[in-house]
């Protein structure tokens, strides 16, 4: 065993005295050390109750036979630091969750490890940590928020953001607006819609490294708890058979994610997290992939903030097991290892029910939720969720209005200063520029709150929250930061998106944007002092993952 390095031997008396310490008996030190990471803190609503979780899972260790140790990890609420300085420490985050991650597990020598995690970047980064570390490790989150109820409807965040917009049009009082902030979020758990942190919870089931049900069953339902028992039983089957991250998250795992992110119409930040993800895992993803998968896999849920579903009617029509299941029909799920089997086994008699999951040949689109952009404006590629964006603003010539933060967006859009047919470029808000490659959640909210989400476009060097929606077209690469060309787009200068093309092109001539290279300056980093400024100096292009270098 790994834990035999602090156990084992005369010369690990003094080690054995600190596990003593600690309360551990000798019969404790004699079974498989397992660590149990727990991301809980009474700041995120996602996480308030992986205590819960997380003693659900010393539970099924105890009971499969190992001794469970319980570790922590950080994370951050996107929802509570969207559009302010806490903003830029959301995406670096996730370099510090690996990190402390790996350092916790290699330092202790754990023997096995279940991930506790549930919201943005707190999801992979632990994976990252399990394949960097590549011990026998599985995952288990803390599920979906129940859906809010206000005006005898279902909503969540993603409205209440929008709501925003409404009331800077006057279309919601200020009564409204207090007695809907009070209902969109009835629960602990992660936000309620396919946003980023059910995608990944989503994904990591595709991936092989939790069990079903991690994505999808609602962080209040007891099924959570009796998740957490069973998946600390099967980590120790994992450290019985050595089944390492790295057997389970291949190659074949990657195609999975990327085909079911198609077909469930996933957060665009996905795009950012399976390729430092596969990056750890010694694989690289090329985006131009992505669109190779989309153009074959169809669209089958549109779950908010695309449509009216929400992650908890998902888990009622079969949840993952039953969307892989009906995309299988067209050949498009490959086999693989999972940490209770494979792939095969989980979807053989998986079915689904009700109308939250298209069938296969009667999808929303023949095409995947999220596409890749080239042309001169990002020549390294941008992103876009396919399945959010009504088709009147699929193909469109906008436009520019350029801003150099996401403050001045924002002020320009509830002062009412974008008309139909702009498009808002917020630039210098990449991985580099921002620094932390914000989450342009508000802006695209405000746009859509105040109902021109159909007539404007936004595109950005940083990134959007999963609630956001519309013609929002982020992760430009280069940034401008880099000296991309994002950084010399200028005032009123026309810009055309076609997204089922994959194109998206400044309008400018090469005569008129070399001189705009020759003669422009770029902006000085934001942040200059703390470790961000460390990140903004190693960090690498969105279209690598903005993984550290």
């Amino acid at each position: 065993m790994n834990s035999d390095n602090i156990k084992k031997g005369a010369q690990r008396a003094p080690h054995r005295s600190l596990l003593y310490a600690l309360g551990l008996t000798k019969e404790e030190l004699e079974r498989p050390l397992i660590a149990v990471v727990n991301a809980q803190s009474e700041i995120i609503p996602g996480h308030l109750h992986l205590d819960t979780v997380a003693r659900a899972v010393k539970d099924g260790i105890r009971m499969a036979g190992g001794t469970p140790i319980e570790v922590p990890a950080i994370g951050v609420c996107d929802g509570i630091a969207m559009n302010h300085m806490g903003m830029h420490y959301s995406l670096p985050s996730r370099e510090l969750i690996a990190d402390s991650v790996e350092t916790l597990l290699v330092a202790h020598a754990f023997d096995g490890a279940v991930m506790v995690p549930n919201c943005d970047k707190i999801v992979p980064g632990m994976l990252m940590a399990a394949a960097r570390v590549n011990i026998p490790a599985i995952v288990c989150s803390g599920g979906p928020m129940l859906a809010g109820r206000f005006g005898g409807h279902k909503t969540s965040l993603s409205s209440m953001f929008e709501a925003v917009g409404q009331h800077a049009n006057g279309t919601m009082s200020d009564e409204e607006l207090e007695a809907f902030e009070q209902k969109a979020c009835p629960s602990c758990g992660s936000c309620s819609g396919m946003y980023t942190a059910n995608s990944m919870n989503c994904l990591a089931e595709v991936l092989g490294m939790a069990l079903p049900g991690n994505g999808t069953i609602p962080a209040v339902m007891s099924a959570r708890t009796a998740l957490g028992k069973h998946t600390g039983m099967q980590v120790m089957k994992l450290v019985e058979q050595n089944l390492r991250p790295r057997d389970i998250m291949n190659e074949r795992a990657f195609r999975n994610a990327i085909t079911m992110d198609m077909a469930l119409g996933c957060s665009t930040n996905s795009m950012l997290h399976l390729p430092a993800i596969a990056h750890e895992c010694g694989i690289r993803i090329d985006l131009r992939q992505v669109n190779e998968i989309s153009e074959k896999t169809p669209n089958l849920c549109h779950l908010a903030p695309a449509g009216r579903h929400y992650i908890e009617e998902l888990n009622e029509c079969g949840g993952i097991p039953a969307v892989m299941a009906e995309i299988h029909k067209k050949g498009l799920v490959e086999d693989n290892r999972t940490v209770d089997g494979t792939v095969m086994e989980r979807i053989e008699n998986a079915k689904r029910t009700g109308d939250v999951i298209r069938p296969v040949d009667d999808p929303y689109s023949e095409n995947g939720g999220i596409a890749i952009l080239y042309g001169n404006l990002a020549p390294n590629g941008c992103v876009v969720k396919r399945a959010a964006v009504a088709p009147e603003m699929m193909k469109s010539t906008c436009t520019a209005r350029v801003f150099n933060s996401e403050e001045e967006a924002n002020e320009a859009i509830l002062g009412g200063k974008i008309q139909k047919g702009d498009v808002v470029v917020i630039r210098y808000e990449g991985p580099k520029g921002g620094p932390g490659m914000r989450e342009m959640l508000a802006p695209t909210a405000s746009l859509a709150g105040m109902g021109l989400d159909k007539e404007v476009a936004l595109i950005t060097d940083g990134r959007f929250s999963g609630a956001s929606r519309g013609a929002a077209v982020g992760h430009v690469s280069p940034e401008a930061a880099a000296g991309g060309p994002i950084a010399y787009v200028q005032e009123g200068d026309v810009i055309e998106i076609d997204i089922n093309a994959y194109s998206i092109n400044l309008k400018v001539d090469e005569a008129e944007l070399e001189k705009r290279l020759t003669n422009s300056q770029l902006l000085p980093p934001k942040i200059k002092t703390g470790w961000l400024a460390r990140y903004s100096r190693m960090v690498q292009s969105a279209d690598t993952g903005a993984v550290l270098k």
